[in-house]
C-alpha cells in the first residue's frame, strides 16, 4: 500500500503534502487520520520523517548559497543564478525563496519532532518491537530532541532571534513572536543535553542520531555561544570548557576514527589524479556505487543525511551538490565531453576556490590540497583531439595521428606562484591543454591562466553514479556528511586555544596534520616534484615539515595570511583555526557559519573575496522571510508596519 504522512500544518507557513522519508526505505501513506500517530507504526514513521529535513542542505542550490557563498573560500564561477549571496547586493532580501525554504524546512522538522515528543510517552503497545518498552520510547524521544536541537541550531545561526515552538501545530497558528538568541541557545542546548544522556552509542540504522552526534553538536553549540564577543548569544563563563568537554567525550569514546588517508573520504571520485578504469573495449567508465558505500560507512562520519540509488526513494531532487563546484571542462578542451560519462560531472560552474583557499595550504607537504581539488582531466572522447604535424611530431611515424587517446591526459592545471610562472612557449609544447595559474606571455608579461570558467574543481561532492545513467541526471546518490570526526578535533582545538591551552590545541591540530601529510611510502601527487619543488621518487613522510607549532600564531607567520586586526596571539589563533578549518573542511558547507560564529565574516570576506564588495555588518544575519512576517499576528491582529520592521533583522527593512 502506498503511504504518505498527513500534512503537519504550522502557522510559520501553511503547507501541505509532506511525505514520510525513511533512511533506506520510504513508503507513502495516504487516507489516514492523525490517529495514525497514536500507533507504534505511525510514530515510527513520524520519527523517520523528522530526519527528512536533514537532506535540505544538499538538495538544491541553497547548499553553496547559504553555507559557502559570501565568504573567503570561494568566488563566482561564470554560470550562476544567485550571485547576490556572494556579492551581498540588494537582491539578498526578505522575499528570496531560498531564505524562505531554509526557514520552512527547519520548522517542518521541529513540528514533526514536537508531535512525536507529545505522543510517544502516551503510547501503550507492549508488543511493539520498536516502541514496546520505556527504554525504546526514550531512545526515540532522544532522537527527536536531538533533531529539534539541531534544527534550532541551524536557524539561530542563520537568523538570530527566532520563534521557539515546542508544541505541535495540527492547525494554522499565526502568533509566533521571535525569542531572543540567548533563549534559543538555552532551548537547543537543553535538547542536545537530553539527547546526549539518552541516545545509544551506535545507530540501529544508517542515519540515526547517536550519542556521539549529540555530543559533537553540543560541543559546537557551546563553542558558538561562548565564543561571542560583541554578539549577544547568552554566553556563559563555562561555555568554552563545556565545548572542550563534550568534544573530548566524542574523541575518547572509541566510536569514531579518522580515515588513514584523507582521499578515502571521497572514495569513488578518483581525486588523486589517477585515471578512472575504462570500461570494456576502451569505453567510458561507469560509476562504482560500492566505492561510495565504502566511503559512507567510514567510522569518521558522525552524522549524514541519507540518499540512495532507489528511484522510488530518492525524492524529486536527490543530492545535487555534485554539480556546483565543477569548472567548464567540456568546452575549450579537446578530448573531453560531458555526454561521454558521468565521472567528470555536469558542470554547473557556480563557484571556484579563491586565491586565499589555494594559497592557505602547504601544497608541497599537505596532501589534502591535491586530494580535494582536481588538477588533471583524462580524455573520454576522441572528438576534437588534435593530430601531430610534421612540425611538432616527436617521431615521423606519428604525423597525422592523434596526440592522445581515451584515458590519456586531456588537461592539466598547474598550481604555481608568480615566482614560478611558466613561459607560454613551454606550455605550448604539451600534447594536451595546460592551464597554469601564472604564466608569462610572449613579451614576458605576467598573466593568469585560471579564471571564472577554468578553475580547480572541488572533488568532495562529485558523484559519478547518479540515480540514473542519463548524463543530464542531477539527482546524486551519495550521502551528505553533516558531521565528521575531524571537525570534532577542530572544535576541541579551538576550545582549548580559547582557554589558553595552546599545547593541547596543537596536539589536536597535529593529529589532523599528520593524517593530512603524505605518509611514509605513499606515492606523492606528481605536482610534488613537477611544480612544488619536491624530488621525484621521494616517498618520505612530509609530517615533519607540516607539523604545527605555536610560532604559527605567536608571530605574524606569512603562511597564515593574517588580516590587519590580528595583532595578538589570541586573535591570531582564531584566524589560524579558521585556516585549519579550510585546510580540512573546505567546501563542506560550514564556512559562512564559521565566519559569523567567530565574528570575522566582514573582515575576512572583504579581504579575500573579490566579488563581495557590498557586504555590510548586518549581513551576519539572514533576512526573516517576508511571508513569515506577513502571516504573523500579534494578539490576533495583523502586525502594523512598525511591528513588521521590528520583527525583521536590521538592515533588511
Amino acid at each position: 500500500m502506498k503511504k504518505a504522512l498527513l500534512p503537519i500544518l504550522t502557522g510559520l507557513l501553511v503547507v501541505a503534502g509532506t511525505s514520510c522519508k525513511k533512511f533506506v526505505e520510504e513508503e507513502l501513506v495516504t487516507q489516514l487520520s492523525y490517529d495514525y500517530y497514536n500507533t507504534a507504526q505511525g510514530l515510527e514513521d513520524l520519527v523517520r520523517s523528522a530526519y527528512s529535513p536533514l537532506r535540505f542542505k544538499y538538495e538544491d542550490e541553497q547548499s553553496y548559497l547559504l553555507w559557502n557563498f559570501g565568504t573567503d573560500e570561494f568566488i563566482l564561477g561564470d554560470q550562476y543564478n544567485f550571485s547576490y549571496y556572494n556579492t551581498y547586493d540588494a537582491r539578498l532580501a526578505p522575499g528570496d525563496g531560498f531564505i524562505n525554504s531554509l526557514w520552512v524546512n527547519n520548522y517542518f522538522g521541529i513540528n514533526r519532532c514536537n508531535l512525536g515528543l507529545e505522543r510517544i510517552p502516551a503510547l501503550n503497545e507492549p508488543t511493539s518491537l520498536t516502541l514496546g518498552t520505556e527504554g525504546q520510547k526514550t531512545q526515540r524521544l532522544a532522537e527527536l530532541r536531538f533533531l529539534r536541537g539541531y534544527y534550532y541550531f541551524q536557524l539561530v545561526q542563520q537568523f538570530g532571534a527566532i520563534p521557539i515552538v515546542n508544541t505541535s501545530s495540527l492547525s494554522v497558528r499565526t502568533d509566533f513572536p521571535r525569542s531572543p538568541v540567548p533563549e534559543v541557545y538555552r532551548t537547543l542546548i537543553s535538547d542536545l543535553r537530553f539527547a546526549s544522556a539518552n541516545l545509544a552509542t551506535n545507530a540501529s540504522e544508517p542515519g540515526r542520531a547517536t550519542r556521539g552526534a549529540a555530543n559533537h553538536f553540543l560541543a559546537k553549540a557551546y563553542l558558538t555561544r561562548g565564543s561571542a564577543v560583541t554578539d549577544q548569544r547568552g554566553q556563559q563563563p563555562t561555555d568554552i570548557d563545556s565545548a572542550a568537554y563534550f568534544a573530548d567525550l566524542v574523541i575518547t569514546s572509541g566510536a569514531y576514527t579518522l580515515e588513514p588517508d584523507y582521499a578515502n573520504l571521497w572514495n569513488g571520485v578518483y581525486a588523486t589524479n589517477t585515471p578512472p578504469p575504462l570500461g570494456e573495449n576502451g569505453a567510458a567508465p561507469k560509476g562504482d556505487y560500492s566505492r561510495f558505500q565504502t566511503a559512507q560507512a567510514s567510522r569518521e562520519i558522525i552524522l549524514a543525511a541519507q540518499f540512495n540509488t532507489n528511484l522510488n526513494l530518492i525524492g524529486p531532487q536527490g543530492n545535487q551538490t555534485h554539480t556546483y563546484f565543477i569548472m567548464q571542462y567540456d568546452q575549450g578542451i579537446p578530448g573531453l565531453s560531458r555526454q561521454a560519462d558521468n565521472f567528470n560531472g555536469r558542470p554547473f560552474r557556480r563557484l571556484g576556490p579563491s586565491d586565499y583557499t589555494i594559497d592557505i595550504y602547504d601544497r608541497k607537504n599537505d596532501s589534502r590540497f591535491y586530494k580535494s581539488f582536481r588538477t588533471v582531466y583524462f580524455s573520454n572522447t576522441n572528438t576534437g583531439v588534435p593530430t601531430f604535424t610534421a612540425a611538432n611530431a616527436p617521431r615521423p611515424d606519428l604525423v597525422g595521428k592523434r596526440k592522445f587517446g581515451i584515458g590519456d591526459t586531456a588537461a592539466l592545471f598547474i598550481v604555481n606562484t608568480p615566482a614560478t610562472a611558466i613561459d607560454t612557449a613551454v606550455l605550448a609544447r604539451y600534447r594536451y591543454r595546460v592551464f597554469a595559474r601564472y604564466f608569462r606571455g610572449s613579451n614576458g608579461e605576467l598573466r593568469q591562466g585560471f579564471n571564472n570558467n577554468k578553475y580547480l574543481t572541488l572533488v568532495k561532492h562529485l558523484d559519478p553514479v547518479r540515480v540514473t545513467s542519463n548524463f543530464n541526471e542531477q539527482r546524486g546518490v551519495r550521502n551528505g556528511t553533516l558531521a565528521r570526526f575531524a571537525e570534532t578535533y577542530l572544535i576541541a582545538a579551538e576550545a582549548y586555544g580559547r582557554l589558553g591551552n595552546y599545547a593541547k590545541a596543537l596536539e589536536y591540530v597535529n593529529i589532523l596534520r599528520q593524517r593530512g601529510a603524505y605518509r611514509a611510502g605513499e606515492i606523492k601527487n606528481p605536482h610534488y616534484w613537477m611544480f612544488e619543488g619536491g624530488t621525484q621518487g621521494d616517498v618520505n613522510s612530509t609530517y615533519p615539515q607540516l607539523m604545527a607549532t605555536e610560532t604559527l600564531f605567536t608571530t605574524n607567520a606569512a603562511s597564515e595570511k593574517y588580516p590587519p586586526s590580528a595583532t595578538t596571539t589570541p586573535a591570531r589563533f582564531i584566524h589560524f583555526i579558521l585556516n585549519e578549518r579550510t585546510r580540512e573542511l573546505c567546501g563542506e558547507f560550514y564556512r559562512w557559519e564559521d565566519l559569523v560564529r567567530t565574528e570575522t565574516l566582514l573582515e575576512r570576506t572583504k579581504l579575500f573575496n573579490k566579488d563581495a564588495g557590498s557586504i555590510q555588518p548586518f549581513h551576519k544575519l539572514r533576512p526573516v522571510p517576508q511571508i513569515q512576517i506577513d502571516l504573523t499576528t500579534v494578539d490576533g491582529q495583523p502586525m502594523t508596519n512598525e511591528q513588521k520592521r521590528a520583527y525583521q533583522n536590521p538592515g533588511y527593512n
